[in-house]
């Protein structure tokens, strides 16, 4: 019979607030490593990580960061009784991209070449000072029928830099990494863009970029690494995407419900940094998880009447004994949350970033309940702020809804604004819903 309830792994005390973290989640067979840094748990990032007096005396700094990353993400495996080998998906954030090689290097190392599907995003900043890089990991407990296997095809396949695997199989569930419009092997190019996901050279209206770069991304790369799995774009219950541009919202959302009109994935659409992804030019990142059909795992589409800022955008979707949600922001279903907003006739007597994340949260609840599980069971937070000085406030609001129990955060700041105008805090729940 399977566990009923999500389990803390290493939970720690951070800080003067006594913020409770959790550093890990063990959910039956799952195994949640979020908000991964290079943090000793006492002074924020480890200082032999730092060296501020002799910063060039050893390895280069960023270097020291992703060991210290991976030794921090190897105790979470081991305390739940698995190891590196069994990761099915790693997501990466960094403060720059001169973090991304320094990082890949230590990863290949660690990983020995077994590479989960992946995500590396440039964002605005991190939790805390000196960090450049941030892990979110998702694992498993392997037993008969519930196994990792990397699937394999050379033209899909991450660059040797990156050594990722364009698809990975575990149990019923399909895991495919964050895919750009980057241009592979011989494919014509401009700026490490695929020459077909631009619009004609010299043209100023030959279509709407990010239209016809989420269109190749969908219909060029996500479609073949799917089918590496055996499923189609109908399989796909989850997704991440990343923006360059806020002004892409909607034109993407567009463009993206044309391939989802019928039974669309949870999704959660954020802000990233211009020329944040990997092609320096791209606009989007997109990436996917997907459950195949008739297997024992099943899908459900989860309405609490939680109202959702994107048309097309479901509020929730139970895969198997997994919850996603998708992205949620105070949003009532005409804009900013009255309750969220900021008084500007008693600015001081509120916090508007505690009143957006009781909104949400209160949301996240409701969600988990109509899916049949408790915020208890909440096994991995994507917290993502306008300004990351709003975290607090908002962890106060978990801290309280959980009685105390550790959260298993991860906090980023991302460039203004958010989809919806007046927001300053959208977040991202996994639950477990056996």
């Amino acid at each position: 019979m399977a566990e009923k309830n999500a389990e803390p792994l290493l939970p720690i005390e951070l800080g003067a607030g006594k913020v409770r973290f959790a550093r890990g989640m063990k959910a039956g067979s799952w195994v949640f490593a979020t908000g991964v840094l290079a943090q000793d748990f006492k002074n924020g990032i480890a200082a032999d990580v730092l060296a501020e007096r002799a910063p060039h005396a050893g390895l280069p700094k960023r270097e020291k960061e992703a060991q210290r990353i991976f030794e921090n993400l190897d105790a979470v495996l081991r305390a739940a009784g698995t190891d590196c080998s069994n990761l099915v998906r790693t997501d990466q954030y960094y403060t720059t991209v001169k973090a991304v090689p320094p990082y890949q290097q230590t990863r290949r190392q660690f990983l020995s070449g077994r590479i989960p599907p992946s995500t590396s995003i440039a964002q605005q900043g991190l939790l805390l000072p000196g960090a450049d890089m941030n892990i979110q990991a998702l694992g498993i407990i392997p037993r008969p029928g519930f196994e990792v296997t990397h699937l394999k095809h050379e033209g899909l396949a991450g660059r040797p830099t990156s050594g990722y695997s364009p698809a990975l199989t575990a149990g019923d569930f399909v895991f495919i990494p964050g895919i750009t419009s980057l241009a592979i092997g011989d494919e014509p190019r401009r700026n490490g863009v695929a020459a077909a996901a631009l619009m004609t050279e010299g043209a100023q209206w030959a279509g709407q970029p990010i239209k016809l770069e989420t269109e190749f991304i969908i219909t060029q790369r996500m479609v073949q690494s799917l089918a590496l799995a055996g499923v189609t774009l109908a399989d796909v219950v989850h997704a991440q995407v990343y923006l360059t541009d806020p002004e892409d919202y909607s034109a993407f959302n567009e463009a993206w419900t044309r391939h989802f009109a019928n039974n669309p994935p949870t999704i959660d659409i954020i802000p990233c940094i211009p020329h944040g992804l990997a092609p320096y030019d791209g606009k989007i990142e997109i990436n996917v998880l997907a459950l195949k059909r008739g297997g024992a795992a099943r899908r459900q589409v989860i309405d609490a009447g939680v109202p959702t800022a994107f048309r097309n955008q479901p509020q929730a979707t139970t895969a198997g004994d997994l919850l996603f949600i998708s992205g949620l922001m105070a949003f009532d279903g005409a804009g900013l949350a009255a309750t969220a907003a900021t008084d500007p006739c008693q600015p001081q007597f509120s916090s508007s970033p505690q009143n957006q994340g009781e909104f949400i949260i209160d949301n996240i609840e409701r969600l988990c309940a109509a899916a049949g599980t408790s915020l208890a069971n909440v096994v991995r937070v994507l917290q993502f702020h306008t300004d990351i000085r709003e975290f607090y406030p908002v962890y106060q609001v978990w801290e309280r809804k959980l009685g105390g129990l550790p959260v298993p955060f991860s906090a980023l700041e991302v460039p203004a604004p958010l989809p919806v105008p007046g927001a300053t805090v959208l977040i991202e729940a996994w639950a477990y819903a056996p």
